[in-house]
């Protein structure tokens, strides 16, 4: 059991460094709303992962595996809600394009907030990032078809498979978690440099239009299969 769990931890953490919409959210919202934000947003990335492996253990993503049109209807709102997301960012750059004198000055305050930049609202609360990071991760049904697809392959012989996936599943959202604070914590180093307002309109505008870019490929593929 412990070899197939070390080797499942590997190859989950291999693939949850690959760079995805949970980390460009990370990302996205340590420069919005702190280090505590984008610890929110991996938190609730994390959740929507165990989330998956609770509903593949008991047949949910395999029954969404054999239905196409269920597939179909998850991975397009999933698609939509990353236009949603990239739009918004796209939105809030664009408001607060014009760079003014008292935007020189925004930036981080003593307390680890972000000063809200010309033009747009404030801070993003802890809750609405978690939110987004569950969000993001619930509505990409990848997740779900990952542990149908991965998890049988290291199932020890001999044991539950109901707790044996629920265990991998466990590990894998404690994976996730740990990358996604890891994430955090290089991006806190930086913090300050990217809450300069005219880096932070950038970021907004590069992530806002990679995210508005994976949902519209996301829905081109999912109508074209």
């Amino acid at each position: 059991m412990t070899a197939a769990v070390a080797g499942f931890a590997l190859f989950a953490l291999l693939v949850t460094m690959a760079p995805g919409p949970d980390t460009l959210l990370v990302l996205r919202n340590c420069v919005r709303g702190g280090r505590r934000t984008g610890a929110a947003t991996a938190v609730g990335a994390a959740v929507g992962s165990l989330a998956w492996a609770v509903a593949a253990a008991f047949g949910l993503a395999a029954a969404l595996q054999r239905w196409d049109a269920a597939f179909t209807a998850v991975r397009l709102v999933g698609a939509a809600y990353l236009v949603v997301l990239g739009g918004q960012a796209l939105w809030a750059h664009r408001r607060s394009a014009p760079a003014t004198a008292s935007d020189r000055g925004a930036g981080a305050d003593d307390a680890g907030h972000t000063a809200p930049v010309h033009g747009e609202a404030g801070p993003l609360a802890p809750v609405r990032a978690f939110r987004q990071g569950l969000l993001s991760c619930l509505l990409n049904p990848k997740v779900g078809i990952f542990f149908v697809a991965v998890v049988p392959q290291f199932l020890p012989e001999g044991h539950s498979v109901l707790g044996a996936t629920l265990l991998l599943g466990a590990v894998d959202a404690l994976i996730a978690a740990g990358w996604l604070l890891l994430v955090v914590g290089c991006a806190g180093r930086v913090l300050r440099r990217l809450r300069q307002p005219r880096v932070q309109r950038n970021l907004e505008r590069a992530t806002g239009g990679v995210l508005v870019a994976l949902g519209t490929v996301t829905a081109a593929e999912t109508v074209s299969a």
